[in-house]
């Protein structure tokens, strides 16, 4: 067996190298930015008027003036008028054009109007209020979002106010999730005495989903002919393989041997962890398989653990700090591995983060994953961990 440090680092030592592509901004969301955008103009591009009222020259308010004649009318997306008379005022709605000669806007609700005059009421006006200056969020030509960002919904309004109706993006991988065992049954089915149905195939697709990744689902019977010919098969129309099952020593556990006969090259075989140990992970020139254990809490915490590691470094994201979260009570395990602890996150009213232990029935207690919030990756060399002590959280919430 090896490290988690290690099998982490021969994971990173094995990344695809994407392809780009242009796509339409409104297919874009959750997808990897891969350049910088540009911002075309100021931001804002002109002084934009942020309240509905009258736009003056301050000075003739700092003289002592307090009632205005309303010379004209400025609406949002019209052309900049000017103030010909600095005495007068401009009437002047949200998101227009600051007029010329004018620099401050008195709201409505601060000025009455009767006969064409309005009359200021508000005696602590400050030059320059309600003006959203030319430039004071970013300037012309600098940077608006960087390349390597996953693009949300912000990203996409900077990209649509910079002109780009579309993006360059990484290409997503080409992703096959193979689940093997007779005794699995498909969904819809009813399951006899002895079967169950296929669950994980569905968390690991939903998973994926969720990434903004998309993938096909197969399941395979534990009968080697078929697995090495459907292997053989999917490895050449494939970028990744993830599948669930047939890695541990049972006598039907035929994945390691096939990917062998395949020519698949193993990087690692069992790694020093619970839940997870038997992981297998290896690739070809173009393909890269995740062989994950069958066992749904084992397969769903190396997805979360490796897998999504590996594809955000894959598609150059650029990547997040890994958070940090307090034990709320001491933890005993004494066998010499990584254990990634099942935790449920607990909040304090003074907003303090802490991980509570939950016990589950072991890595075949789907159902408890339901009820946690993710695991702490307790490092091996100790058998007691205190409360009160951080680890790195592993969470897919």
């Amino acid at each position: 067996m090896i490290s988690v440090n290690e099998a982490t680092q021969i994971v990173l030592d094995n990344l695809m190298s994407p392809h780009t592509e242009h796509i339409p901004i409104a297919k874009a969301t959750g997808r990897i930015l891969q350049e910088n955008l540009i911002n075309d103009r100021d931001l804002p591009p002109f002084n934009r008027v942020t309240m509905d009222g009258i736009a003056i020259d301050f000075l003739s308010f700092k003289n002592g003036q307090r009632d205005f004649k309303i010379e004209n009318i400025a609406a949002a997306g019209s052309p900049q008028i000017t103030l010909q008379d600095p005495t007068n005022c401009i009437e002047i709605m949200t998101g227009a054009m600051l007029s010329i000669h004018t620099d401050t806007v008195i709201r409505y609700e601060d000025v009455t109007i009767s006969n064409g005059i309005a009359t200021i009421q508000n005696e602590t006006i400050k030059q320059g209020q309600n003006v959203h200056y030319q430039g004071s969020d970013r300037k012309k030509n600098t940077i608006a979002a960087e390349s390597g960002t996953r693009i949300g919904p912000a990203e996409i309004g900077v990209a649509a106010s910079v002109g780009k109706p579309e993006l360059l993006v990484s290409s997503l991988p080409k992703i096959q999730i193979i689940s093997t065992g007779n005794e699995l049954v498909e969904v819809h089915q009813t399951p006899l005495p002895h079967q169950i149905r296929a669950s994980n195939v569905h968390t690991i697709q939903s998973t994926l989903d969720i990434w903004g990744v998309e993938a096909n689902r197969l399941h395979l019977p534990d009968d080697k002919a078929d697995i090495k010919a459907q292997l053989n098969e999917s490895i050449r129309q494939y970028d990744v393989l993830i599948l669930s099952g047939g890695v541990s020593k049972g006598k039907f556990d035929f994945i390691p041997d096939v990917l062998n006969e395949l020519n698949v090259q193993k990087l690692f075989h069992r790694v020093k962890q619970r839940p997870g140990k038997p992981f297998w992970f290896g690739r070809t020139t173009d393909t890269f398989v995740f062989a994950l254990p069958g066992n749904p809490v084992s397969s769903f915490m190396c997805l979360n653990r490796y897998f999504k590691m590996w594809l955000y470094h894959s598609l150059r994201l650029t990547p997040q700090p890994i958070p940090h979260i307090s034990l709320a009570a001491q933890v005993h395990f004494k066998p010499d591995l990584t254990y990634f602890l099942p935790i449920k996150l607990q909040y304090s009213t003074k907003g303090d983060v802490t991980a509570i232990p939950m016990k589950g029935n072991g890595s075949g207690d789907f159902a408890n994953m339901v009820d946690i919030d993710g695991f702490l990756e307790l490092k091996c060399g100790k058998n007691i961990y205190e409360a009160g002590e951080a680890y790195h959280l592993i969470s897919w919430k």
